[in-house]
C-alpha cells in the first residue's frame, strides 16, 4: 500500500536579492525581520521582563548592564521585551509572586539598552493603552531595530482601552511596516480546540510570527501546531514561524507561579519537580528534551520554529540556568535543524 503524501503548503518566494548575489561578494546575514517575513525558522530569543516601575534611572540602567553582560557569550537573533499587566481578573487565586508594575518595555529598550547590537521584540498588552497612546508608540518605533506583538485581554470581562482587533487596524494604518507577531496559547487549545483557527485569524491579520506561552505539555503543543500546519496547508496559505517558549522553574514557588500563569505542567512532571533533590536541574533537563522533542516534530512536519527561553523568576540561579539553556538550545538548531 503507498502511504499518501503529506499535504504541504505552497512555499513562500525568497525576498528579491535573498539569493541572486554575485558568488564573489560576501553577503550580509538575514536580519531577524527578514527572517521572520520570509517563513524561515531556526531562531532564538531570549525574553526579559522590564525593571520595576519604581526602579530609578541608575538601577534600570544597572539592571541592563548585567543583562548585557550575562548575554554576551550567547548566539541570539533577538531579545523580547515583556509588557507586564495585572491578571488577577483572570486568575482570583494569591498570586505566588506579587504583581508589581514595570518600566515600559519600549522605554527600557530606547533607554538602557541602546548598547544591544540585535532586534527586539516589544510586547504590546493593547487593553492597556488608549488608541491615541497605541498610535503615538506605532508613529515612534524604529522596525529597523523593533518588532512587535500585540496581546489581547487576559480575560473577557476585563475592561480595555483597546481591543486586539483595533490595535491591528491602527498597526495597518499608522505603521504597516512594522513586523506583527501573536501570541498562541496550548492551554486554550487544549480547553477549546480552536487556537489554530485563532492563529490563522491573526495570520490574515498581518502576523508574521507567533510565540507560545510556556510550554511545558509538549504533546498537547504538538497537536497545535501540528492542527494550525493542516489548517494552512488546506488553505494554500504558508504557515508562519512558531517561536516555543520553555523557561526553567527551581522551586515549588516557581512552579506554582507557572500554574498560576495558566501554564498546564502535567501530573507526572509536576511530581518529578515536586519531589526532586534538584527541580532546577530536573526542570533544565525537561526543557531541553522538550526542545529535542519539538525540533524533531518541526522539522518533520515543516513547519518553521524556534524557540524563546526566559526565566519567570528573579532568582540568579534560575536566571543564569535559562542562559545555559538558550546556549544548548542554539546547539539544537544548527544546520540541519533549520527548515
Amino acid at each position: 500500500m503507498t502511504t499518501p503524501s503529506r499535504p504541504v503548503p505552497p512555499a513562500k518566494t525568497a525576498p528579491t536579492g535573498s539569493a541572486a548575489t554575485s558568488p564573489d561578494r560576501p553577503t550580509a546575514a538575514p536580519s531577524l525581520a527578514e527572517r521572520l517575513a520570509a517563513g524561515t525558522g531556526g531562531i532564538l530569543l531570549l525574553g526579559l521582563t522590564p525593571p520595576r516601575r519604581s526602579a530609578t534611572a541608575e538601577q534600570a540602567a544597572d539592571i541592563a548592564d548585567v543583562t548585557l553582560r550575562r548575554l554576551a557569550g550567547l548566539d541570539l537573533d533577538g531579545l523580547i521585551l515583556y509588557d507586564i499587566d495585572d491578571e488577577s481578573d483572570r486568575n482570583p487565586d494569591e498570586r505566588p509572586f506579587p504583581y508589581l508594575p514595570t518600566m515600559d518595555p519600549a522605554v527600557f529598550h530606547a533607554e538602557h539598552l541602546g548598547a544591544w547590537p540585535h532586534p527586539v521584540i516589544i510586547y504590546r498588552c493593547v487593553g492597556k493603552y488608549p488608541a491615541p497612546d497605541l498610535t503615538d508608540w506605532l508613529r515612534s518605533v524604529d522596525p529597523g531595530r523593533v518588532l512587535g506583538v500585540f496581546v489581547g485581554s487576559s480575560s473577557a470581562d476585563k475592561p480595555v482601552h483597546t481591543g486586539l482587533a483595533e490595535a491591528h487596524a491602527l498597526h495597518d494604518e499608522v505603521r504597516p511596516e512594522l513586523e506583527l507577531g501573536g501570541v498562541a496559547i496550548t492551554e486554550r487549545y487544549a480547553q477549546r480546540g480552536d487556537e489554530h483557527l485563532r492563529m490563522l485569524t491573526k495570520q490574515s491579520r498581518g502576523c508574521l510570527f507567533f510565540v507560545s506561552q510556556v510550554v511545558y505539555d509538549v504533546d498537547t503543543t504538538k497537536s497545535l501546531v501540528s492542527d494550525y500546519y493542516y489548517a494552512c496547508a488546506e488553505r494554500g496559505i504558508a504557515p508562519r514561524p512558531v517561536i516555543f517558549t520553555l523557561s526553567v522553574c527551581g522551586s515549588t514557588k516557581t512552579l506554582a507561579f507557572l500554574q498560576w500563569l495558566g501554564v498546564n505542567v502535567p501530573k507526572w512532571l509536576e511530581n518529578s519537580l515536586r519531589h526532586s533533590a534538584d527541580p532546577l536541574a530536573e526542570s533544565y533537563r525537561r526543557c531541553l528534551a522538550t526542545a529535542t522533542d519539538l525540533v524533531e516534530f518541526c522539522t518533520e512536519l515543516g513547519l518553521p520554529f524556534g524557540f524563546n527561553v526566559e526565566s519567570v523568576s528573579i532568582r540568579k540561579a534560575e536566571i543564569d540556568a535559562s542562559v545555559a539553556l538558550a546556549a544548548d538550545i542554539r546547539r539544537l538548531l544548527l544546520p540541519p535543524h533549520r527548515p
